[in-house]
């Protein structure tokens, strides 16, 4: 569907326009009276989301973000489905799934009672996928953007068969100076430290950053707060659907092997990541859905 259709179709006047972005890529602009954001269709992911009265972005995208298909676009909030990480049953797929590089379908775009804007994208199987993961599946996420944002990851069985899945909204939020931040709520949580050899490990009051960090943590609380110094703000998540979370950032020596993120870059955002990862694994009948949400706050 080409832009011009996208928004007489979509469109909304004052309020969301479709455009091409970098690499030919379309994207949602956002503008209503409380935020901006920009959302890719390509990936199915926000990338930028400033409610009215921030000074910067709650999100980050790399400088060196890939914007061609077949690549994920670093930064915003990638959705990692049907699983969390290495391919689960070491077939060679991708990590994290396959839905990053795919250019959904846009189901809807609306204006709320309240004057939030909501745009649903979409997916189902097809016979490439089912050859990659051999289910049937709507897939769907839902953007509302207001004076917070809000994210939902929905999952419908609609084949015969109950299967299982992991999943994350594998969220780059954008800091001041990651030496200065802490991850507050959760303290007491157990983890295993990816960098530690999959160690398992007890979170020990504020989560703070100071070389690699890969964790997921599990039986976390449904609420957690990044506390910014340098930005002198609060970005604090709700989420719904999910027992687990991780914490990533690649510090130094591996983001200078990354080629779509620039040497410094480490230092300027946190993956905070609202999952269903670990042994926070979602099993799904058939005819039913798994709802991931999580609501975004800058403060």
């Amino acid at each position: 569907m080409t832009i011009e259709q996208l928004n007489a179709d979509y469109g909304i006047a004052n309020q969301l326009q479709f455009i091409e972005g970098k690499g030919g890529l379309p994207i949602i602009a956002i503008a209503n009276s409380k935020a901006k954001a920009t959302i890719s269709i390509y990936g199915g992911q926000v990338l930028s989301f400033q409610p009215s009265n921030a000074a910067e972005d709650v999100l980050f995208v790399s400088e060196k973000a890939y914007y061609q298909e077949g690549k994920a676009i670093k930064g915003g909030a990638p959705v990692c489905w049907p699983w969390f990480g290495p391919d689960p049953e070491g077939l060679g797929r991708p990590s994290h799934g396959f839905m990053r590089n795919r250019l959904w379908s846009v189901l809807g775009t609306e204006t709320t009672a309240n004057g939030d804007t909501l745009v649903k994208l979409g997916l189902t199987d097809t016979v490439e996928t089912r050859e990659i993961w051999p289910h049937n599946y709507e897939l769907s996420i839902e953007f509302l953007v207001g004076e917070t944002l809000v994210i939902s990851s929905i999952t419908k069985n609609t084949g015969s068969e109950p299967y299982s899945i992991t999943q994350a909204l594998h969220t780059y939020f954008t800091v001041g100076n990651i030496n200065a931040i802490q991850v507050l709520g959760l303290d007491g949580a157990n983890y295993i430290d990816k960098v530690d050899e999959m160690t398992e490990k007890q979170q020990d009051g504020a989560v703070t950053i100071a070389g690699e960090v890969d964790r997921i943590y599990a039986t976390v609380s449904d609420k957690l707060t990044i506390n910014d110094p340098s930005l002198s703000r609060q970005i604090q998540l709700t989420a719904t659907g999910s027992k687990s979370a991780v914490v990533w950032n690649p510090w130094a020596e591996k983001a200078a092997k990354m080629g779509d993120l620039d040497d410094l870059e480490y230092l300027k955002f946190v993956c905070v990541e609202t999952t269903n990862a670990g042994d926070d694994i979602v099993e799904i009948a058939p005819g039913s859905t798994h709802q991931l949400t999580v609501k975004i706050a800058a403060i």
